[in-house]
C-alpha cells in the first residue's frame, strides 16, 4: 500500500462519520420538515442510503424539494451525494457494533449495570472521537493565536459548561496566563463590559442558546475583544457572536439533563486548546506546571506528617 492510500484508509472513519456529525450539528437549526429528514437519517442511515429520494420524502411526510434542501443545509450538493456518504457511515457504524459497541446510547429502565456502563463508556469515547473528526484545525489554530497573544482571557458558561470553563481557567492560570471564569451572569456581563481589544472572551454552551452566555460574549465582542465559542451546534445563536467557532460532536444518552457526553466532548476540546497554547511557550509552560505541582505536592506531604 502506498503512503497516500495508507493515509486515506486511516482517515476513512473520519470521512465516513462526518455526514452524521454534520446532521446532528445542524438538527436544531433546520426547518421542521427538514428536521424530520435529519431524524430519519440519524435513526437509520443504512435504510436511507438504500432508498430513493421519493421514498425518503414519503417516509418523512414531506416533499422531494425539502429532502434536497436538507442535503444542501448540511453542505452536500444533492441526494446522490447523501446516499453515498450515508452508506459509508452505516458501514462504519455496523463495524463498530460488531466490535462489541452498543447499538444505542439510550438507557432503559431494564438495563443491567453492565449495560449502563457499556453505553456510557461508548458514548463518552465516541464524543471524543467524533469531536476530533469534526474539529476544524484552521479555526483551532486561529483561536490558539488569539489566546497566546491575549492580555487577559475571560471565560463564560452556565451549569455544566461552567465546570468546563473553570477547568480551562485553572489550566491557563497554571501556566501563568491571566484568566478568569465567570459563572454568575451579572459578573460575566460586568467582566465583558471591561474588556477591550487585545483581550479574549471564551463562551461555552452545548446548545449554543444559553442567553446569559450569549449576552456576555456579545458584550465582549462589542467592546473589541476577540471572541471564541465552544458549542455542539453550528448555526446556533452563540455562533453569531463568535470570531472563532469551535464545535464539539457529542451524542447524549437518555439522561441529557446530566450533561454527560457533552461535558466530555467540551473537556476534550478544551484540552486541545490548552495544550496547543502551552506548546507555544513549551519550556516556560513545563516549568510553571512543575512549580505549581511541587507547591501542591508539598501540602500533601504536610498532611501525611500530621496524620502519622
Amino acid at each position: 500500500m502506498v503512503e497516500g492510500e495508507r493515509a486515506q484508509e486511516m482517515d476513512s472513519p473520519k470521512r465516513a462519520l462526518s455526514v452524521l456529525i454534520k446532521v446532528r450539528g445542524a438538527l436544531p437549526n433546520l426547518r421542521p420538515a427538514e428536521q424530520r429528514v435529519a431524524e430519519a437519517v440519524l435513526a437509520d442511515p443504512a435504510t436511507v442510503s438504500e432508498s430513493s429520494i421519493t421514498a425518503v420524502a414519503r417516509r418523512c411526510q414531506t416533499s422531494e424539494t425539502t429532502v434536497l434542501r436538507f442535503c444542501r443545509a448540511i453542505g452536500l450538493a444533492g441526494y446522490p451525494e447523501l446516499r453515498i456518504a450515508l452508506a459509508r457511515a452505516a458501514q462504519w457504524e455496523e463495524t463498530d457494533h460488531l466490535g462489541g459497541a452498543p447499538k444505542t446510547g439510550e438507557i432503559s429502565a431494564t438495563d443491567t449495570l453492565n449495560d449502563v456502563v457499556a453505553k456510557i463508556s461508548h458514548a463518552n469515547a465516541r464524543a471524543i472521537e467524533d469531536t476530533a473528526a469534526a474539529l476544524n484545525l484552521d479555526v483551532l489554530h486561529a483561536a490558539v493565536d488569539a489566546v497566546v497573544s491575549a492580555r487577559r482571557i475571560d471565560i463564560y458558561g452556565s451549569g455544566a459548561s461552567a465546570l468546563v470553563g473553570n477547568d480551562l481557567h485553572q489550566k491557563l492560570h497554571r501556566i501563568g496566563m491571566v484568566s478568569f471564569a465567570w459563572a454568575d451572569p451579572h459578573l460575566a456581563l460586568t467582566s465583558a463590559a471591561l474588556l477591550k481589544g487585545g483581550d479574549v472572551a471564551v463562551a461555552i454552551s452545548h446548545t449554543g442558546t444559553t442567553i446569559d452566555t450569549i449576552d456576555a460574549l456579545a458584550t465582549a465582542r462589542r467592546r473589541g475583544a476577540t471572541t471564541i465559542a465552544i458549542t455542539n451546534f453550528n448555526g446556533s445563536s452563540i455562533s453569531n457572536e463568535a470570531d472563532h467557532l469551535l464545535l464539539t460532536a457529542a451524542r447524549e444518552t437518555t439522561f441529557r439533563a446530566g450533561a454527560m457526553s457533552s461535558r466530555i466532548a467540551q473537556l476534550g476540546l478544551v484540552d486541545c486548546l490548552f495544550a496547543a497554547v502551552a506548546q507555544r511557550s513549551y519550556d516556560q509552560a513545563i516549568e510553571a506546571l512543575e512549580t505549581t505541582h511541587q507547591v501542591v505536592r508539598s501540602r500533601h506531604s504536610v498532611r501525611r506528617k500530621r496524620t502519622e
